[in-house]
């Protein structure tokens, strides 16, 4: 069985090798591409320039503290630009 499989081993190596690079670089390339989507959503908050944001840990925001600095802050109809 051995003899059988012997010549077949380099090929099974190489390709075994190649496979594990391609799929680290496609698994690389989807976590980045995650990870920017994730930065581009995060950035599009405008807590940070809203007259009513406090930047106190404790009350971010006088108006709606419970959604401050979240993805539901993106549509706030009381959002109102800093001065």
């Amino acid at each position: 069985m051995i003899q059988f499989c012997r010549p077949f081993l380099g090929l099974i190596c190489f390709l075994t090798a190649w496979w594990l690079i391609i799929s680290g670089l496609v698994s690389l390339y989807r976590t980045s591409k995650n990870g920017i989507h994730q930065v581009r959503y995060l950035h599009s908050i405008p807590c940070s320039s809203c007259e009513f944001f406090t930047n106190d840990y404790r009350l971010k925001c006088t108006v709606h503290p419970d959604t401050a600095n979240s993805g539901i802050a993106i549509h706030c109809s009381d959002f109102c630009p800093r001065r």
